[in-house]
């Protein structure tokens, strides 16, 4: 059983973390901005802002693991939230030093490659919007990739991800955008629940960002 504390727990892809993880036998707590409006699955809620580093050390603290799955809603949200959020939560793991849980952040597709040299984001006639998602996220990633004394993971997810099925398969890969059997990139939030937490308990990439996708 690992402790982990799992910030934006009320977002659709941290309850569902939440939710897979808790099946699982772990610990979770909830890391929410309203405890008050938290009817999730996780036996204990925290107040934080994660950006604020002694926010994220407070509930960093005692846990195996700290999972940000924090998003901006609109695109000029996530440029405001997604990398400040990666910087500060890198200040208030180091602030624990040796005792820092290990950080696995979700991630965005924008980044992956769709040939070489060429990646989703470079896709023509993508709106504006969505690549100041896209963005945010490949300059959080740009970010972790300078760090070295935390132990950190990003997992991005297809270029589809939403609501479906837990079908408990998938597979995974690195820097290369992947597709199911029909050639869609598609993933189901808890199938990139199970994804996320089979990297907990088995973990294979940390220091790195990989993927994954449905078979």
């Amino acid at each position: 059983m690992a402790r982990i504390a799992v910030i934006g727990a009320n977002g659709s892809i941290g309850s569902a973390v939440v939710a897979e993880a808790a099946a699982r036998g772990h610990e979770l707590t909830a890391v929410v901005r309203d405890p008050d409006r938290y009817r999730g699955e996780a036996a204990f809620v925290e107040r934080a802002d994660v950006l604020d580093p002694a926010d994220v050390a407070r509930v960093a603290g005692g846990q195996d693991v700290l999972v940000s799955a924090v998003g901006g809603g609109d695109g000029p949200g996530h440029v405001a939230l997604i990398e400040p959020a990666a910087r500060a939560l890198v200040e208030g793991l180091r602030a624990l030093g040796d005792e820092a849980p290990r950080l696995v952040a979700v991630g965005g597709a924008g980044g992956l490659e769709t040939a070489p040299g060429v990646r989703v984001w470079d896709t023509p006639g993508l709106p504006e919007p969505l690549l100041q998602i896209m963005h945010a996220h490949g300059a959080a990633l740009d970010y972790y990739r300078t760090v070295s004394d935390i132990r950190w993971t990003v997992l991005s997810p297809s270029a589809e991800i939403g609501p479906g099925e837990r079908t408990g398969r998938y597979r995974t890969g690195l820097e290369q955008l992947l597709t199911d059997a029909e050639g869609r990139s598609r993933i189901s939030v808890p199938d990139y629940a199970v994804a996320l937490v089979d990297e907990i308990e088995q973990p294979e990439h940390i220091g790195e960002r990989f993927t994954c996708c449905s078979l």
